[in-house]
């Protein structure tokens, strides 16, 4: 399916609100995050919410009028849960679109492509097998070498089995994806039973060991790639349009297609690390927005990182209030949201053609 297939039609009026857009999607995000702050097992009113935040932030003129607990959820367990949701949501749907271009196939992801697989397999070594031996950096470094090596693995099958073009790169993810999910679990087969329970949950994928202190890691990550691939996204635009015509306007594309794959490796290690396994927002969150304003990059990057954010958000809001106080793992909202999807895209695809 092509991309340029999304700029025909009456949506495509929508690309010249494209500020207004961005605004919208801005505002609902932090509103989103508000709400994500205020709801739980234990509920709490969204002016309690401001208020704590804004004392915490240096506003001391503000009354405390809420209970040292009330604090403590607010700023100590949710806030920092909410915006490693929101940072990884726009981590995960800018690799999802990255790689749609660059393989120009709507159906890759970097959980199809063997690129989540990796960073799973080094989380899991580093909780399982050695331990944290470099503080809190250990899980997040382990998981981008884990990706990344899954990331030259599939590009190495695909030279071996001449399945370079964009197509049977897609199924040669998937193949990877089958291979390091497997030393994966053999890996926890072979860890700590005592530990293992906790990497289980880890895997479906869940916001709940979010602390401040992690926040650095996959929100660095999320600022200098999105930069990179917004600074570059005329180069995706040539890219869904085929390698030779990517050659021809002057971009090598076998070498961009590597460093995007890299950048992708980078961003789902550092997403990964603190948030597990979570499927399909880089599926689905770029078919909306292309689907909303057409196949440009300039656009369909920053709105699908803000759309990623407010969906993972909201899914993780879900998460927490199916069960409580339990939290179901975010992995299964996701799952089945896109499960979902892909029946609806396809009945409509049927229709269309």
């Amino acid at each position: 399916m092509s991309h340029r297939h999304f700029v025909k039609g009456p949506r495509h009026a929508l690309i010249h609100a494209l500020p207004l857009l961005v605004a919208g999607l801005t505002l609902g995000l932090l509103g989103m995050m508000l709400v994500g702050v205020s709801v739980g097992a234990a509920s709490i009113p969204l002016d309690t919410v401001w208020k704590v935040i804004a004392r915490h932030l240096g506003a001391t003129s503000i009354v405390v009028d809420w209970s040292a607990g009330r604090d403590a959820i607010v700023w100590e367990v949710r806030l920092p849960r909410v915006i490693l949701g929101a940072v990884i949501g726009a981590s995960l749907s800018l690799v999802g679109a990255a790689l749609q271009a660059v393989t120009r196939n709507t159906l890759a992801d970097p959980h199809l492509l063997g690129i989540s697989s990796g960073a799973a397999f080094g989380a899991i070594i580093a909780l399982l097998h050695t331990g944290m031996f470099l503080g809190l950096a250990t899980v997040p470094l382990l998981a981008f070498l884990g990706a990344l090596a899954s990331t030259a693995l599939v590009v190495a099958t695909a030279r071996f089995a001449h399945a370079t073009n964009a197509s049977r790169l897609v199924l040669t993810g998937v193949a990877i994806s089958f291979v390091v999910s497997s030393l994966g679990s053999l890996a926890i087969f072979l860890g700590d039973p005592r530990a293992t329970h906790m990497v289980v949950f880890w895997m479906l994928g869940g916001l709940g060991l979010a602390q401040w202190t992690h926040l650095p890691y996959p929100l660095a990550a999320l600022v200098v790639c999105g930069i990179y691939l917004m600074f570059n996204a005329r180069r995706l635009n040539a890219m869904t349009l085929g390698d030779e015509n990517a050659t021809t306007l002057g971009i090598s594309a076998e070498r961009f297609r590597l460093v995007v794959f890299v950048v992708s490796a980078l961003l789902t290690g550092a997403a990964v690390a603190f948030s597990g396994i979570i499927s399909f927002v880089g599926l689905m969150v770029p078919h909306v927005v292309r689907f909303a304003v057409g196949g440009d990059y300039r656009r369909v990057l920053p709105l699908s990182a803000l759309a990623g954010a407010i969906f993972l958000v909201g899914a993780d809001m879900v998460s927490r209030i199916v069960i409580p106080p339990q939290d179901l793992p975010i992995g299964i909202i996701t799952g089945l949201a896109g499960g979902l999807f892909f029946i609806g895209l396809m009945r409509t695809n049927g229709r269309i053609g």
